[in-house]
């Protein structure tokens, strides 16, 4: 799905983020909405090159997973008028340029409405993907995490920063997946520190 199918016809549009766009959309918005969307999980399966890695060590970031059973908590933010153009421009080379993510529509649920959902644009990658990682133990990914750098930052801040938006914005949400991993990187850090 290209850009400019998406916007074809359209005044606004949902874009929902369930990785770094929770902390940092570095686009303007209308509105934004912490909420839900259903049928994907939240996995560190995807490897980064660009902004929190290298070619040689890339770091781990999020992408979804289909599984029907479960939810993945995160932010859509509402874009109108001329930010429509200007995020979804912005959004391609950060997310499928550099990242190689794919776009979906998907029903994006905002948190303590009565139900109801909008449909919002979603970033994932896909296995297909060369830089997708795939599966690994908390303890694997967490390691990985804990040492890789790129152009934006550690991997680890991008963990820590996902981790507290969960703690923070959606404290009755038990993210097993992002904690463990979570647990297993500052382990692995505390390990460095002390060997120093």
């Amino acid at each position: 799905m290209k850009p400019q199918d998406i916007i074809a016809g359209k005044s606004s549009l949902w874009i929902f983020g369930y990785g770094s766009l929770v902390w940092k959309p570095d686009f303007k918005y209308k509105r934004s909405e912490v909420g839900y969307i259903r049928g994907y999980k939240r996995r560190f399966w995807h490897g980064d090159n660009f902004h929190r890695g290298n070619d040689e060590s890339p770091g781990r970031v999020v992408t979804l997973i289909e599984d029907e059973d479960v939810t993945t908590w995160g932010v859509a933010f509402e874009v109108s008028g001329s930010q429509l153009e200007d995020s979804l421009k912005y959004l391609t080379v950060r997310e499928t340029v550099r990242g190689g993510y794919i776009t979906k529509m998907v029903d994006f649920f905002p948190d303590g409405e009565d139900g109801s959902s909008v449909q919002a644009l979603v970033y994932i990658a896909t296995a297909d993907n060369p830089l997708y990682l795939g599966p690994a133990t908390p303890e694997e990914i967490g390691a990985q995490i804990a040492v890789c750098r790129g152009k934006t930052g550690h991997n680890l801040e991008y963990l820590l920063r996902l981790a507290e938006f969960m703690r923070s914005s959606c404290p009755q949400v038990e993210d097993h997946h992002l904690f463990a991993i979570e647990t297993a990187a500052l382990t692995v850090v505390s390990y460095l520190l002390a060997a120093q």
